[in-house]
């Protein structure tokens, strides 16, 4: 397919400011492809920092949440929000990290029969009230995620990822984001 990868301009990896070159060569030489985000968001270099600023103090740190946690939200809220691109690209990370391949179309497809824990589900169950219905989050909501034994600082990274994604979401649609084919595959069979 020779589609474009974002209905706004896509720079030019040469003509790239250093350190945005910089990121996308050292995501390009652990991933062995650049993830198309990068590329697309590349034509607004503030944005791009702030973006991937924050994308990474929310998915990197130490916290409550495993990193497969932390997809499992991306891919649970994407599917929601009916981003193509963040279900592809966030589900093959899920895959990977949870090191189980049917995860990531359960959740995004229907994430309370997915095969998950208890515990995840009501992770999920906070994550999408945060992503669809912000309003309506109560302290006994909290109390919920307590119950399963969540922190509040976990309830603070649930409801952030959800909220960051929903904006990434709006963004990805914004820009009719089409995912990379190497996202399609990953984590689907074990490696030989």
């Amino acid at each position: 397919m020779d589609t474009p990868i974002s209905r706004f301009a896509v720079p030019e990896l040469a003509g790239m400011e250093n350190d945005i070159r910089e990121k996308i060569l050292a995501v390009q030489e652990k991933a062995g492809f650049v993830p198309n985000i990068f590329l697309a968001l590349a034509h607004r270099p503030d944005e791009f920092r702030a973006f991937f600023a924050y994308h990474d103090a929310l998915m990197e740190r130490d916290s409550g949440l495993s990193k497969a946690d932390r997809e499992m939200i991306v891919v649970a809220t994407s599917g929601a929000n009916q981003c193509l691109y963040c279900v592809i690209a966030h589900g093959a990370i899920l895959r990977i990290r949870a090191r189980a391949p049917r995860i990531a179309d359960q959740v995004a497809t229907n994430w309370r029969k997915a095969e998950i824990t208890q515990r995840q589900r009501a992770m999920l169950e906070f994550a999408m009230r945060v992503s669809q219905e912000a309003e309506t989050v109560s302290d006994a909501d909290i109390a919920a995620l307590e119950a399963h034994g969540f922190s509040r600082d976990d309830a603070w990274d649930i409801g952030a990822i959800a909220a960051f994604f929903a904006m990434s979401n709006r963004l990805a649609n914004l820009m009719s984001l089409r995912p990379n084919d190497e996202f399609y595959l990953m984590g689907r069979l074990p490696k030989s």
